[in-house]
Order: C-alpha cells, then sequence, then structure tokens
C-alpha cells in the first residue's frame, strides 16, 4: 500500500491495530491463568474481554472502509508478545508475587503500545473527518487506559511490595 495521505496512515494503521489486538489476546489470557493474584488475574480476563471487544470493533471499521482487518502485521506487538511469553511464562520465580511483578510488566507494555497505537488512531480520524471513527476509537482508548490504570493500582497497592 502506497501511503500519500493521512487517509491512507489511518488505514494502515487501523489494519496495524488489529493485528497487535490479535497477536496480544492469547497471551493476555495465559497471563491471566499464571497470575496468583486473585485481582490480577481478574483484571487480566477483563482485559483480554477488552481487547476482544477492540478486535471486533476495529474489524466493523476496516470493513466499513473496505480494508481486510488482517491486511497488516504489526512487527511491534510481535516482540512484544514474544517478551512477555518468556519474562513472565517462560521464566522460572523464587515466588508467585514475584511472578505477578513481571506479569504486570509485560502486560503494561502491550497496553502501553495499544495506547500509541490508539491515541494515533483518534488524532488521524477526528483529522479526516471521521467522527464516528474517532467516537468508537476514543472509547477502545479509554478503556485501553482504564485497564492500564488498573494494572498500576495492583501492582502499588499489593503485588509489588510482597515481591519485594
Amino acid at each position: 500500500m502506497s501511503l500519500n495521505s493521512l487517509h491512507d496512515v489511518y488505514h494502515d494503521q487501523l489494519q496495524d491495530i488489529w493485528s497487535a489486538n490479535k497477536q496480544s489476546l492469547d497471551v493476555i489470557v495465559e497471563l491471566g491463568r499464571a497470575a496468583d493474584d486473585k485481582a490480577l488475574s481478574e483484571a487480566l480476563i477483563a482485559g483480554a474481554n477488552g481487547v476482544s471487544d477492540g478486535i471486533e470493533k476495529i474489524a466493523e471499521l476496516c470493513n466499513k472502509h473496505d480494508l481486510k482487518p488482517n491486511g497488516e502485521h504489526c512487527k511491534g506487538m510481535e516482540g512484544l508478545v514474544k517478551e512477555a511469553k518468556a519474562h513472565a511464562l517462560d521464566s522460572e520465580f523464587g515466588n508467585a508475587a514475584t511472578r505477578d511483578a513481571m506479569i504486570i510488566t509485560q502486560y503494561q507494555r502491550m497496553v502501553h503500545y495499544a495506547l500509541a497505537g490508539y491515541g494515533c488512531l483518534v488524532a488521524f480520524a477526528n483529522r479526516i473527518g471521521e467522527d464516528g471513527d474517532a467516537a468508537i476509537l476514543q472509547d477502545c482508548l479509554d478503556h485501553t487506559y482504564n485497564g492500564d490504570r488498573t494494572m498500576t493500582e495492583i501492582a502499588t497497592n499489593g503485588v509489588n511490595a510482597e515481591a519485594a
């Protein structure tokens, strides 16, 4: 695809965030199963549900613009997923709280990538006059921020102290 305008960039990035979400979904579920802290496990399940919802919303936006959602492969999220598996799932830990701290770390790295993607998409959609798209994307962005804040609360109100 030739990127000649902000519309083109917007379309490319819609496909990229769909790919990023799709790739992260399975590892988020795995992180939720691996978590020892009940609140963390529940938050990760909620996060996976939010990502799944985002995948559906992005697919609808892609279809609206005659794009195939899977038209782009997000290499950035591919790397973050590999890191999450290596550091939070495949590593050995001395105790469950330490693993939980690493799970939060890896999850938040993936979430921050999604925050950047959604934030850019909202700005692009607003600039090119896709106000309906912008509202949908803003909703995805808001839910993603809420998930990130929840992880920070879980980390600072228990997991990190326990891991220390």
